[in-house]
C-alpha cells in the first residue's frame, strides 16, 4: 500500500473574545488552534477541500463564542501518543459547561494526575478539545493557550462551568 505524502497545512485567522486565532487544517482534519495571527497571506490563500472545513470550524468557533454552540462538529486530528489521545478523548467527552479535576481524568485513563496535566498542555486544539474544563482538585490548574489562566476563566465563565467565577 502506497502512503500519499501529506499535504502542507492551511490555515485561518479568526479574531476572538480571547485575543486572535488561527486554524491550521491538514488531509481534510483540523490539526492545531494557536493564538496569534495569520504570518504569511500565502498561508491562507490557496483553495483547496480545506477551505470549506476552515469555513465551517470558524463559524461553529464564533457559534461557540455567542453561546449559540456547545458542542463541536468537526474532523479533528489528534496527535500520536495512547495517553495523550486518551486524555484528549476524555476532554472531549466533558460536556459544556461542566469541569473534571486532573485526578478524575487521570483514574479514568490509568494514570496520574501529573502527565494528564502534561497532555492538557500538549493539546494543539485548545477551546475546541477543551483543555480549559480540567482543573486542579484546589482551583484553576494551569492553561497554556493563549492568555494563561485570564482566558481558561474567560471559557468557563462563557460555559458557566465555574459559578463560583461569575
Amino acid at each position: 500500500m502506497q502512503t500519499l505524502p501529506e499535504t502542507a497545512p492551511m490555515t485561518r485567522g479568526l479574531a476572538s473574545p480571547v485575543g486572535p486565532l488561527v486554524l491550521e487544517a491538514r488531509n481534510g482534519a483540523l490539526c492545531a488552534l494557536r493564538w496569534g495571527h495569520v504570518k504569511h497571506q500565502s498561508e491562507a490563500g490557496a483553495a483547496s477541500g480545506e477551505d470549506a472545513l476552515l469555513d465551517e470550524a470558524a463559524r461553529q468557533i464564533e457559534a461557540y463564542f455567542a453561546g449559540q454552540l456547545t458542542r463541536f462538529d468537526l474532523p479533528l486530528h489528534l496527535p500520536e501518543g495512547d495517553l495523550l489521545q486518551a486524555v484528549l478523548r476524555q476532554m472531549l467527552d466533558i460536556p459544556h459547561g461542566e469541569t473534571r479535576t486532573y485526578g478524575e481524568v487521570a483514574r479514568a485513563v490509568g494514570s496520574a494526575p501529573q502527565p494528564v496535566g502534561q497532555a492538557c498542555g500538549a493539546n494543539p486544539l485548545p477551546i475546541l478539545v477543551p483543555c480549559h474544563r480540567i482543573l486542579s482538585a484546589k482551583g484553576l490548574g494551569g492553561y497554556s493557550g493563549g492568555g494563561g489562566l485570564e482566558t481558561k476563566i474567560a471559557l468557563l465563565k462563557l460555559e458557566n462551568g465555574y459559578p463560583f467565577l461569575l
